[in-house]
């Protein structure tokens, strides 16, 4: 008779056992490892083999949560586009009293001491004690850490073998075409309202390794032919020198090859770390929204 488990322990524990030796123990092919490891746990290399397993099967966990919590996708994209975020940030951060700048160049900013007292623009000074921003404004402080491809394809055809879905993330393990780098495909719809009606929008990345850019992502391509057009973007990748606790001047990393976000939102924790000097306990967020708002339902 089968039994069904919450949690299966192997070995001496989740904290001593590695990935590697819970993979060999149920016998996973590589297809198997390769897909569980990068497109449900979203790692992006597999050093997380011989690392406890405990971390990767809080990812897995946490993929399969999301996916219980809203259906088909484990994934949320707001209608309009990703400059729906920003803008809902405006909104949330002028209620705390933050103030908006639009359109306003920023000159030079201004440091003190060794340390960053304001940002200069038209003439004008806004005086600030930390500063965050990304590698284009402080060229001097960031180092080239390499170089991602871009890729935008419209269509007029949902991609092949997705039962016709609106949108989907397709995540191509490095294993599985000979790479040190996953190749990533994310593509939204007019469902979205980001394209005209019966358009898609599928945006194939990766990490550049060779000379030859373009050739690095054909597999992710071949996928989604026909292309009714494509515009092709080189970018290159910058990470901060330091970390900005002498200079209170914080800087974010470029944005990478991934489509799912979970490196930036990793950046961000990171840059509040820095600023605030504790890691940002989203528990207590938590708890001052069921104060305000009540418990939720289980």
């Amino acid at each position: 008779m089968d039994e069904e488990y919450d949690v299966i322990v192997l070995g001496t524990g989740l904290t001593t056992t590695s990935m590697r030796d819970v993979y060999r123990k149920f016998d996973l092919g590589q297809d198997v490892i390769d897909f569980t490891g990068h497109a449900l746990a979203l790692y992006r290399t597999d050093d997380y083999l011989d690392q406890p397993c405990l971390e990767t099967i809080n990812r897995i966990k946490l993929y399969s949560e999301s996916l219980a919590r809203y259906g088909k996708s484990p994934y949320l994209y707001p209608l309009y586009g990703l400059g729906e975020l920003p803008q809902g940030f405006a909104r949330l951060s002028a209620i705390y009293g933050g103030t908006y700048m639009l359109n306003k160049p920023v000159d030079d900013i201004i440091m003190e001491n060794g340390k960053v007292v304001g940002v200069k623009s038209e003439g004008e000074v806004a005086r600030c004690k930390q500063l965050i921003c990304d590698p284009s404004y402080i060229p001097d402080r960031v180092r080239k850490a390499g170089q991602v491809i871009r890729i935008i394809c419209i269509l007029s055809h949902p991609i092949k073998n997705t039962n016709d879905a609106n949108s989907c993330q397709i995540i191509i393990p490095q294993n599985q075409v000979n790479r040190k780098s996953d190749i990533y495909v994310c593509m939204i719809s007019y469902a979205h309202n980001v394209a005209a009606q019966g358009k898609y929008i599928a945006i194939a990345s990766t990490t550049v390794e060779t000379m030859d850019p373009e050739k690095e992502v054909e597999p992710a391509l071949e996928l989604l032919e026909p292309i009714d057009q494509k515009f092709v973007a080189i970018s290159d990748l910058y990470e901060p020198i330091d970390d900005g606790s002498e200079s209170q001047v914080f800087c974010s990393c470029s944005y990478d090859a991934t489509t799912h976000f979970e490196t930036t939102c990793n950046d961000i924790k990171d840059i509040y770390k820095r600023m605030a000097g504790t890691a940002f306990d989203f528990e207590n967020m938590k708890r001052k929204q069921n104060d305000v708002f009540g418990e939720a339902e289980q």
